[in-house]
Parts: structure tokens; C-alpha cells; sequence
């Protein structure tokens, strides 16, 4: 087994990773979302290591420099999940947990679903399982707060908005919606160079038109949403309970807004650490 992984290949692309902990430590892949990256389990990692776990968390397609397509269909849910699977090939993880936040949390719950010889467990933070979130659109706001998505369907006009003069309106949407200040700065900087935010929103243009659906996801399951969440209602998170038929827990952090993980990485850590 490979033991302090930078990287890892597949499908013609470069991935960025870190690898903390033991190498026979039990193997749990962190997942990012929209638009963050792989610190975003800076915190909530050492809890992990301190427990034994070897824990891998990839900056994801788009996201890493060395993975970014530009077609909008190489993002579609399949492939995003076959580069987790690439991963654990790569570590030689035959099995693992998996965790992920808002995109990250879609990607594993679907991963658990088509995957469950792979998947030993799955926890969603701020991330309904897939077809809970269509089904929320027609009830209560859902679809109000998932309408900047439309949005995001525009070529190069959101590139242009969230990245210019370094990323300002991107911090300011992102502080404003509940994230610190910090973590806000490096994630805005991050895109405001040419050609990382396309990658990135490609996930949202390929999810338009992709025909793949996620099915019911048969191993543990821990769904964490914020009691403030501005993009992801309750309901969304409830309804997910229907595409779950292994052990289910929800949990809700009352003081907590989308971004659960930068946010709460000790009660984040807690909830992972019990659920494994």
C-alpha cells in the first residue's frame, strides 16, 4: 500500500491529494464542494488521523490543475465518481468510508449507491442525496434557493462575474451566506485565475443534461445539514431517508450555516468519528 500520496492518475488527468495518517490505517475519503477544495478538512483531519484512519482528500476534477477538462460532459455524476474509485485504486483501498460537503456529499452518496462492494459508509454534510433534491423543488423554497444554478448554465458570463477583481463578488457572495472570512479570501483567490472557475461550474452544467440517477444507497448513512443552510432546506434532507435503506441518521447543527465543515470542524469530527 502507498503511504503519503500527493497525487494520482486517471483518466488522462493529474489529481492533487492529501494523505494523512497511517498507511494500514482504515481508509476515509473527504470530499469537497462548490467552491472549496481539499482544505476544507484541514480541521476536521487530525481527529481522524488521531483515531488510526488514513484519511485521503483529493482536490476533485476541475479543481486540481492538472484535472481540468473543458468539455462540459466530462463532469458528468459517473465520472466524478470513478475518479474517487481511482483513488482508492491508487491507495489500495479495496474498501473505505466516505464523507462529503454540498457537491462532495452527491458524489459519495452516489458512490454508496452504485457502489456498496467499494463503500463501507457514507456521511452527507449539506448535501441531500440526489433525487431528494428534485423531489424538494416542487415543495416549499428549494427551488428559490437553488436558482443561482440557473445562472451557472450561462457560458463564460459567471467565469467573468465571480472571477474579476480577484474573486470579489465571489467572497463577498460566500462570507455572506456564512463562511469566514478566511477560508472566503483563499477560496475566491483560488478562482480568479484564468480558467479555474469553468471547471468547477462545469459540474453544475454537465448535472442539466446528465441521465445518470442515483439510486438507494444501502450502507450507513449520516446526513448533516446547518440549521442556517441558505441553499439546502430540511425537507431536502428528510426526503433523502426515501433513497436510504441501511441505517439512517439526521442530524442538524441549529447554529451552523452551508458550511458545516469550515464552520464546526469539532462537532464535524465528532459526527464522523461515531458514524465509523
Amino acid at each position: 500500500m502507498l503511504s503519503g500520496m500527493e497525487g494520482f492518475d486517471h483518466d488522462g488527468l493529474r489529481f492533487d491529494v492529501s494523505d494523512s495518517g497511517p498507511p494500514d490505517g482504515r481508509p476515509v475519503v473527504l470530499l469537497h464542494g462548490f467552491p472549496a477544495d481539499r482544505t476544507t478538512w484541514d480541521a476536521v483531519t487530525p481527529a481522524l488521523v488521531a483515531d488510526g484512519h488514513r484519511v485521503l482528500a483529493p482536490d476533485q476534477r476541475g479543481y486540481s490543475p492538472g484535472a481540468r477538462p473543458p468539455r462540459r460532459r466530462d463532469y458528468r455524476l459517473g465520472l466524478l465518481a470513478a475518479d474517487v474509485l481511482a483513488l482508492a485504486d491508487a491507495a489500495g483501498a479495496d474498501r473505505f468510508d466516505v464523507v462529503g460537503h454540498d457537491w462532495g456529499a452527491v458524489v459519495a452518496l452516489h458512490l454508496a449507491a452504485d457502489h456498496p462492494d467499494r463503500v463501507r459508509t457514507v456521511a452527507a454534510f449539506a448535501g441531500p442525496h440526489p433525487g431528494a433534491w428534485r423531489r424538494s423543488l416542487t415543495r416549499g423554497s428549494q427551488a428559490v434557493r437553488s436558482a443561482y444554478m440557473v445562472f451557472f448554465q450561462v457560458p463564460r458570463l459567471p467565469e467573468r462575474l465571480l472571477g474579476a477583481r480577484s474573486g470579489a463578488r465571489l467572497y463577498r457572495s460566500l462570507v455572506g451566506s456564512g463562511l469566514d472570512r478566511e477560508h472566503a479570501r483563499r477560496y475566491a483567490a483560488r478562482f480568479s485565475r484564468p480558467g479555474a472557475l469553468t471547471g468547477p461550474l462545469n459540474w453544475y452544467r454537465a448535472a442539466a443534461f446528465d441521465r445518470v440517477r442515483t439510486g438507494v444507497v444501502p450502507v450507513p448513512t449520516l446526513l448533516v445539514r446547518g440549521g442556517r443552510d441558505r441553499f439546502v432546506t430540511p425537507e431536502a434532507v428528510d426526503l433523502s431517508r426515501r433513497w436510504v435503506s441501511g441505517p439512517c441518521r439526521i442530524e442538524t447543527l441549529d447554529d451552523v450555516s452551508h458550511w458545516i465543515p469550515e464552520q464546526a470542524p469539532a462537532r464535524v469530527a465528532a459526527l464522523i468519528r461515531g458514524h465509523l
